[in-house]
């Protein structure tokens, strides 16, 4: 099933779609919770009433009258308000590429382990604008993910039961300031300012029940559940990406047993897969120059239209625009 987040009398209100229309958890059952924090800290208890309410909508049990067009209301991210927020590392295609764009060979712990960093979880939104200061339109990207959401407690998870702690998966855009994070990372303490700004998500949380259908064997050696569903993204309009959950080298489940490992994951705890291959400019403006001198770079600039589409997981669309501040600390660095 699909599940959305939008705001209603001002606050976060939870819903499920079907046929293009939302039906707010009351509609569904008077003791499931009318918003996403609170389903996913009660999962378990809720996911069998959820799937009666959506089979009682499709078999007219319960009118369509109580559901509202998705299109008359302000979607936001499927998890308004995570626990936490990490990123993984898991398409070696993507690593690999970005290395070799910078004469830089592949690194030979990525094939040992799975990595991942934290990222701001207070500066998550849904699709629509995303507010960019001076600094982060100097080479400003995107990164084309999938990101799961943590919907039981657990602590040192394996990975052969780590697919239990996945409530669905959702549309990651990754968003980055290049200038910012190439030079932060020169000093070897992660991206910092140029990922915090920004991470999308949406336009909705798809459930792992629904995507059976597309589940493929994961790589040789690794363990955990994969999808095969395209990854696109385009910008203005013109296809920019193009690539392939099945993609992924290290599952989830792998993710998450690195993780948890002394550690508590909770309900509401984002992981995002890493950068699909081809998911962004900074490897797209490597490959470019390498094969031409001549290749002009692109970078994200204000009004542009970033749609990032995902077989089964629907649309996600932002569009870039400058915040009213024009405050630089780029230019406060010291000499």
């Amino acid at each position: 099933m699909k599940l959305v987040s939008y705001i209603k009398d001002e606050h976060d209100q939870l819903a499920i779609l079907v046929d293009n229309l939302l039906f707010d958890m009351e509609s569904i059952h008077p003791d499931l919770p009318n918003n996403m924090s609170m389903l996913l800290n009660y999962w378990e208890d809720c996911f069998p009433m959820l799937q009666a309410g959506e089979i009682s909508i499709q078999e007219g049990k319960i009118s369509l009258n109580k559901g509202i067009s998705s299109d008359a209301v302000q979607i936001i991210s499927p998890v308004p308000f995570p626990t936490s927020c990490r990123d993984g590392y898991a398409f070696r295609q993507h690593v690999a590429a970005a290395r070799r764009n910078r004469n830089a060979p592949m690194i030979p712990e990525f094939d040992q382990y799975p990595v991942f960093y934290f990222t701001n979880h207070h500066s998550i939104q849904g699709p629509g604008d995303i507010r960019c200061m001076p600094d982060h339109l100097q080479k400003l990207d995107f990164e084309l993910e999938v990101a799961i959401v943590i919907c039981k407690h657990g602590r040192n998870i394996r990975a052969s039961e780590a697919d239990e702690y996945i409530g669905g998966l959702m549309i990651m855009n990754d968003m980055s300031a290049r200038q910012l994070q190439l030079e932060e990372m020169l000093l070897n303490l992660g991206p910092a300012k140029g990922k915090d700004f920004c991470t999308a998500f949406g336009p909705w949380l798809v459930t792992l029940d629904e995507l059976q259908p597309f589940e493929v064997p994961c790589k040789q050696g690794h363990v955990g559940l994969n999808w095969n569903l395209r990854m696109q993204c385009s910008v203005n309009g013109k296809q920019v990406s193009d690539g392939n959950l099945s993609d992924m080298d290290w599952t989830f489940a792998e993710i998450i047993e690195r993780a948890s490992y002394g550690v508590d994951l909770l309900p509401g705890d984002i992981i995002g897969s890493g950068t699909v291959g081809t998911g962004c400019f900074l490897e797209l403006n490597g490959t470019g120059k390498l094969n031409d001198p001549n290749y002009i770079e692109q970078w994200l600039v204000e009004g542009d239209e970033v749609e990032m589409e995902i077989e089964s997981l629907g649309k996600l669309k932002n569009t870039i625009v400058i915040d009213e501040d024009d405050f630089s600390i780029l230019a406060n660095k010291k000499i």
